[in-house]
């Protein structure tokens, strides 16, 4: 657990410095974003609760977040999956955006108020202990540690909210995380976790995911 908080501590540092330089200085206007974000509608909904798992909610999510995701799909599809983070539809949809475009797009939703969703009983014990404490045995860090023990992600670091998350998405991308599919973690955090999971760990977890607030 130590050695995470201090690896979540150089990342937030690191984050911090790279917003005070390049792109990353700009600002975003909310009012801007939702005019561009008719198309990302379809998907996503209209505020960002996405009506199906197909497709992640990014209501309120973190800004931080938003705008890294969105340059690190345009530079998958830059450098043809080989860095950043490649998704078919996704590709399309940032391919023409400029940065602005993207601060904008990350200052809408992140203002938005974001779903929450709903868990099994059954299974909050076994989940709440993973998520909130880890598993020492199997070197599986607290997701807590980073996304907070109900999920509001932090957001300086850019470390992603995950209340309210839909718990198909949640899985496919542990799942992704885990097979190595999806790469654009900082200093491989998520692929590290991510190959300790069982598939038990993967579904409890995203299922609690879905109903933390």
């Amino acid at each position: 657990m130590k050695k995470l908080a201090i690896l979540c501590s150089l990342v937030l540092f690191a984050s911090g410095a790279a917003m005070a330089s390049g792109s990353e200085s700009l600002n975003g206007d909310a009012e801007a974003g939702q005019e561009k974000s008719v198309t990302c509608a379809a998907c996503h909904g209209q505020t960002g609760n996405s009506p199906t798992g197909d497709f992640p909610n990014i209501a309120g999510q973190g800004y931080k977040y938003l705008v890294k995701q969105l340059m690190d799909y345009r530079t998958g599809v830059e450098s043809n999956g080989e860095r950043g983070r490649y998704n078919m539809l996704m590709a399309g949809q940032v391919a023409n955006l400029s940065d602005q475009d993207m601060h904008d797009l990350a200052a809408f939703y992140s203002t938005q108020e974001h779903d929450i969703g709903s868990v099994d009983e059954d299974i909050v014990a076994e989940a709440q202990r993973l998520f909130l404490g880890g598993d020492t045995d199997r070197g599986i860090t607290a997701c807590a540690a980073c996304h907070g023990p109900g999920g509001a992600g932090m957001g300086l670091a850019a470390f992603p909210m995950l209340s309210g998350q839909h718990a198909q998405y949640t899985k496919a991308q542990l799942e992704m995380f885990r097979s190595g599919d999806r790469a654009n973690d900082p200093n491989a955090m998520m692929r590290d976790i991510a190959t300790r999971l069982t598939d038990r760990d993967i579904e409890i977890l995203s299922q609690y995911i879905n109903g933390l607030y």
